[in-house]
């Protein structure tokens, strides 16, 4: 689940985490992993985002850890469930059902023995159109440039410089107004993960940190709005918009996806 971008929340300290956190970490990701697994299986036309949002909430509780989403700051689902140009935030709904040819961006948390887990992705439903399969593949490839900069002695803006180079030479655009964070002991913490690079210097990556990565990026202008539930975020022009996310560890050996999922969920 995304934070707000820079200047739009008080800064949060930067927490490390000893190698056994981390291992805790991988647990709580390894749950999201398997959930999203499981929602990647269900998507197909006519199912609900209700129905999946309680497929997940069932798996969650199977596995002893507590859905993240639910109740933060008042967010009444387990997962986030947004559709098309709908970028993130979106609320599972009966009403809500899937047609061949949508794209459904899943984002899902857990809070596992005190830490969390966080990840999401686009999925298609059934076959999509051509640029919209793209834009997809883009955001997804985004994503693992990114990964590739968690590096000891990086900064936070080459995870950023990253990203927007790559997606801005295919011709996408980024959001601005919502971001990446670090996440541990609470599901947003120090520092946030910007899509794009901002002015000054970013913080540097060291052993121990652990980040989620989430670039959102639409077909069409990067602009935003809030739709009137206060939570679902939708392009201003509505074109469609996709959204990856990993949780990564900072370690000695490069980057550690804590989310990683065993089978490739794509596109």
């Amino acid at each position: 689940m995304c934070s707000c971008a820079g200047g739009q929340q008080a800064s949060k300290p930067i927490l490390v985490k000893s190698s056994d956190e981390i291992l805790i970490m991988r647990e709580a990701n390894q749950i999201v992993a398997e959930v999203l697994s499981m929602v990647y299986e269900a998507v197909e036309p006519g199912i609900s985002t209700f129905e999946l949002d309680k497929m997940a909430e069932t798996l969650c509780i199977e596995r002893k850890c507590i859905p993240a989403f639910k109740g933060y700051h008042g967010f009444p689902a387990s997962l986030c469930t947004s559709i098309n140009e709908e970028v993130v935030h979106g609320i599972p709904s009966r009403k809500r059902k899937l047609k061949k040819g949508d794209i459904l961006s899943v984002d899902f948390g857990v809070n596992f023995k005190g830490f969390f887990g966080d990840s999401a992705l686009t999925i298609p439903v059934g076959k999509v159109a051509h640029k919209v399969h793209q834009l997809m593949i883009a955001t997804q490839q985004s994503l693992e440039l990114a990964i590739e900069q968690v590096v000891i002695g990086n900064r936070i803006s080459d995870i950023s410089k990253a990203i927007q180079g790559y997606v801005e030479n295919k011709g996408y655009s980024i959001v601005r107004q919502f971001v990446g964070h670090g996440i541990g002991c609470s599901l947003h913490e120090g520092p946030e993960i910007p899509n794009y690079v901002q002015g000054g210097q970013s913080p540097r990556l060291i052993e121990g940190m652990v980040i989620a990565i989430e670039p959102m990026v639409n077909l069409g202008t990067h602009k935003v709005k809030v739709l009137g539930d206060g939570w679902t975020v939708i392009t201003a022009d509505k074109k469609p918009s996709a959204h990856f996310e990993h949780s990564v560890a900072v370690t000695t050996d490069g980057p550690l996806v804590l989310s990683a999922r065993d089978k490739f969920m794509g596109i």
